[in-house]
């Protein structure tokens, strides 16, 4: 992918995430980033290879992103919370269509996408939990493969549109309270002596 292609994917991707997915069109994309379509045809046959690279590109750089994390060398609920604020910001400037968008008119793309979410999660969760044990940070006896695959399902269930129509909260709100959930459950005593005290430090930072 040269320069200009990796350019035209990042704004357009950035579009989607801004306005949605159906509401945009190519004309749309063209007009935003300055170019004519004959350019923008140029590196991707239609709207759906448009939007099969963006999603992409966004996959890779939120492995990226949360791969830097794991490697600061954070405590686990350091890290833990590290990505929470990363994911928090990212879902805070999405539209609130995009995904239903993804799963009514680009289905593939969106389980290609949810499955590679799914086992990057798992996999983040998992080494997490690891190393808290490790610590002593989170309870001795929890599961790390048990407990991962439960977060898993904790997330699915926020995006699985269907079967949530009672719940009101955004799907941020609905994330910050799985992860509170989660946190809080695997915490050792020491943990949530350790929980407590970052959260009054936060609270007095803000």
């Amino acid at each position: 992918m040269d320069s200009k292609e990796l350019e035209i994917i990042q704004k357009a991707t950035e579009i989607f995430m801004q306005y949605g997915i159906k509401s945009v069109n190519m004309d749309d994309i063209a007009r935003h980033l300055g170019i004519s379509k004959k350019t923008l045809y140029k590196y991707v046959s239609d709207k759906k290879e448009l939007v099969q690279k963006g999603m992409n590109m966004h996959c890779c750089a939120e492995d990226e992103f949360i791969s830097s994390i794991e490697k600061k060398g954070l405590n686990a609920i350091d890290e833990n919370f590290e990505i929470m604020k990363f994911l928090s910001s990212m879902l805070k400037t999405l539209h609130p269509s995009i995904m239903f968008d993804m799963e009514k008119y680009h289905p593939e793309i969106w389980k290609e996408m949810k499955e590679s979410r799914k086992e990057m999660t798992y996999g983040v969760v998992k080494r997490n939990l690891e190393k808290g044990k490790h610590e002593g940070l989170y309870r001795e006896d929890l599961d790390p493969t048990l407990i991962a695959t439960l977060y898993i399902n904790s997330i699915d269930a926020i995006f699985n549109f269907k079967n949530n129509p009672q719940i009101e909260l955004s799907i941020l709100d609905q994330y910050l309270e799985v992860f509170r959930y989660h946190i809080r459950g695997i915490a050792s005593s020491k943990g949530v002596e350790y929980l407590i005290k970052k959260v009054n430090e936060q609270k007095n930072n803000n």
